[in-house]
């Protein structure tokens, strides 16, 4: 699974109710197949219910600034290192960088709350699509991916799929063969006969696709039956060159860690990609699922493919990367909200940080390579996605620095912990009425849950991601 160089805190940063209906449609496909459409809310009640969450969330953003940095939970840190010169000096930045974060997530949350999904492409105009599944030591997962693209709601004339088996040691390839054998008319693979790498094996799929637009899909990932229309559809825009979907959680039901991550994605994805898109700036279009104009990824393939950093091949954050190359050609990158993939995640501690940390080093690496870019953007679009990253990544320094301040004070006041763990579970329930808006669901618990994993077990991850930025393993393979 790889949503890209997205790094673990931007994740953060982000039944049925009364007022929600759900229904569902049974669809006649011109083929002559039956098949049960997915679930959707009713327009007019659903309207109601984001009106009443805005209304929360609008009444929220200044009280929690109140009471974080006003009267204050964490006053009596404030006023103890008020009175020593060094943790002053490292106080006023930290209070300054809130109250920038906070009108940053008001600026999110009204993008956020205006944005829609672009309509999808109708089958009578759906562009010829060219999907390209890269694999490696995946095993029987590789053919639930293959059949949930072969069996999507797509005219079959208009597609085709490449599976790369990128030299995979396991029985990898036999799931492949049987999947092709059973969709032969439009299945093509190819076997590398040893591992080359991600972009390799991308790259044999970009190269010979005949399709206007090429889709990526991880082969732990599964499609929800309507995503290739959906998907295709914002690329009626000429200036659309890129397309992030929708991921969510595959394995939900494995345990603890895929529960916090399904909720943690819902809010990357439907606050965070909502609101970069209103601007033409998806920061990061995902492996898991993204696609491409076809004719601006064969113009950016060189470079891609030799990209280095630091000296170093660059094998990791493809997705990222190539989103790069595509904003700086010149195009637009969008997320369509309703181009939805599910894909395996961690379900152990030691799996879950090799993944964030193959994602924080090509965050950094491709961090630096936008601040480049962004210069190239039409001038609102440059300062808005400036003014995005420069407010985000700040919170490095000064989240460090508020870790070195409270160490201080808690050893002369233990209470202070009590106090800290008190504001975090209050920004992470404010966290949650973005993902009430997708998800009327008691899993927002885990999502309030993760935010304590997080601070206690992973604070170590982005320091050690940066002083082994040039680390060039998968690490979870």
């Amino acid at each position: 699974m790889n949503l890209g160089a997205t790094t673990h805190n931007e994740i953060i940063n982000a039944q049925s109710l009364g007022a929600v209906t759900l229904s569902s449609r049974t669809f006649e496909d011109p083929d002559g197949q039956t098949f049960l459409g997915e679930e959707f809310p009713d327009k007019r009640a659903h309207g109601v219910w984001d009106w009443f969450l805005l209304c929360i969330i609008v009444c929220g953003l200044p009280l929690l600034v109140y009471l974080t940095i006003y009267n204050n939970l964490l006053y009596p840190l404030v006023q103890e290192a008020e009175l020593h010169e060094w943790q002053r000096l490292l106080l006023r930045p930290s209070m300054f960088w809130a109250l920038m974060g906070t009108a940053l997530l008001s600026f999110r949350s009204v993008l956020w709350f205006f944005y829609h999904p672009f309509p999808a492409a109708e089958r009578k105009d759906a562009p010829f699509l060219s999907v390209i599944i890269p694999a490696y030591n995946e095993g029987a997962m590789v053919r639930k991916s293959i059949e949930s693209v072969a069996t999507a709601r797509y005219p079959k004339g208009r597609l085709e799929i490449f599976v790369v088996d990128d030299g995979s040691t396991d029985d990898t390839w036999t799931y492949i063969q049987e999947a092709a054998e059973r969709y032969s008319e439009i299945v093509t693979v190819v076997r590398q006969p040893r591992n080359l790498g991600k972009r390799a094996a991308l790259a044999l799929g970009f190269e010979r696709a005949r399709g206007s637009v090429v889709v990526t899909i991880d082969s732990d990932s599964v499609l929800e039956r309507s995503a290739l229309l959906a998907i295709a559809g914002p690329f009626r825009n000429p200036k659309v060159g890129a397309v992030a979907g929708k991921v969510v959680v595959y394995n939900r039901p494995e345990g603890i860690i895929p529960r916090m991550l399904h909720v943690r994605f819902i809010v990357s994805f439907d606050l965070l990609r909502a609101a970069e898109s209103s601007y033409g700036n998806v920061f990061c279009c995902p492996g898991a699922l993204t696609a491409y104009r076809t004719s601006v990824v064969r113009k950016v393939l060189k470079p891609w493919m030799e990209q280095k950093f630091l000296g170093a091949t660059c094998t990791i954050g493809e997705d990222r990367a190539m989103t790069n190359l595509v904003l700086d050609a010149g195009y637009d990158t969008v997320y369509q909200r309703s181009a939805v993939v599910r894909t395996v995640v961690p379900t152990t501690y030691s799996k879950l940080c090799k993944m964030l940390l193959r994602w924080d080093r090509s965050y950094i690496r491709e961090e630096l390579r936008f601040l480049r870019i962004v210069w190239k953007r039409p001038p609102w679009k440059c300062a808005t996605a400036l003014s995005d990253r420069v407010i985000t990544n700040l919170r490095y320094p000064v989240h460090y620095m508020t870790i070195v301040l409270l160490a201080v004070r808690v050893a002369d006041h233990p209470w202070m912990l009590v106090r800290l763990f008190l504001v975090v579970g209050i920004f992470s329930l404010f966290n949650m009425l973005y993902y009430l808006r997708s998800e009327w669901s008691l899993d927002l618990s885990y999502g309030v849950l993760f935010s304590y994993f997080e601070l206690i077990t992973m604070f170590w991850i982005f320091p050690y991601a940066l002083f082994t930025v040039r680390a060039r393993s998968w690490l979870t393979r």
